[in-house]
């Protein structure tokens, strides 16, 4: 009876020490971080916001997930330049990279989800005055290759290999050149040929460090000349400058931001990433 007894209580105490466990599991917090530029930072005209592709995302994840929680660390103007060695945004650590890797660190265990977006303000300057400038673009690609490499290798490095690692490309938003009549079509189509190079060259570099690539250039039909939709105030335009004049405020505004639409159709991108 004895032996019983004591095996009874042995067996009681082991079941009540693994509901503990389960108990404290169960309300370890978790934590999705977003890096990048302003698209990260849900930035519209003048202002950052909480309805960017990253508050959306996380509204998804977190309704499968109630103990995460967002980390956002983006910037707004940010290129590769700056968020390896800082001068736009401030951070402790000197750099949007420098915390993101001391936030990695502290956390390893803990980041499910990681997102990045980056590069687009090392070539946006490209285009002016009409006209897409070779030389700017060959340097701002160079730049890109080097700093992007760098970034992706430290949040490999820093982070754990449990945790999703997602990164995205680009939609066009200097399609909405296209409203400008026939003789800035031919403008519109080399914009493209810009934005298929940049997310080439970033694809690669995310898919060398094991990041799933959100292909928000596809969401967004940048290369789609056909496929005709009617734009209220436009007429009859590509589906591809319909749909940047439909989630974008380029052609609007002339401001390259995602609207809320926008940042939605991108989060839903990064989502059909992550296993189910």
């Amino acid at each position: 009876m004895r032996m019983r007894a004591l095996a009874t209580t042995v067996l009681t105490a082991a079941g009540l020490l693994a509901a503990g466990q389960t108990t404290a599991s169960a309300t370890t917090t978790h934590y999705y971080v977003s890096l990048g530029d302003s698209l990260s930072q849900g930035h519209q005209p003048g202002h950052d916001t909480n309805e960017g592709y990253a508050d959306d995302l996380y509204a998804t994840l977190k309704a499968k997930d109630p103990s995460l929680r967002l980390v956002k660390l983006g910037c707004t103007g940010e290129t590769t330049t700056t968020m390896v060695m800082g001068g736009i945004c401030t951070y402790p650590q000197g750099s949007q990279l420098g915390a993101a890797k001391a936030f990695l660190a502290a956390h390893r265990r803990q980041v499910r989800f990681l997102t990045l977006d980056i590069g687009a303000n090392d070539v946006d300057g490209c285009l002016t005055g009409g006209a897409i400038s070779p030389n700017c673009i060959l340097t701002g690609l160079g730049t890109i290759t080097a700093n992007l490499t760098r970034i992706t290798a430290t949040l490999r490095v820093s982070g754990s290999p449990k945790t999703t690692y997602l990164a995205m490309n680009y939609y066009d938003p200097f399609l909405a050149v296209w409203l400008k009549g026939a003789s800035s079509h031919s403008l519109a189509a080399e914009s493209v040929i810009l934005s298929d190079t940049i997310n080439t060259v970033e694809q690669r570099i995310y898919g060398a460090a094991g990041f799933k690539v959100a292909d928000v250039a596809k969401t967004f039909a940048t290369n789609d000349f056909g496929h005709p939709a009617d734009l209220p105030g436009a007429g009859s335009v590509p589906q591809n400058v319909y749909r940047i004049c439909t989630w974008t405020w380029m052609c609007l505004k002339g401001d390259i931001h995602a609207n809320a639409a926008g940042y939605q159709q991108i989060a839903t991108t990064f989502a059909a990433l992550i296993p189910r």
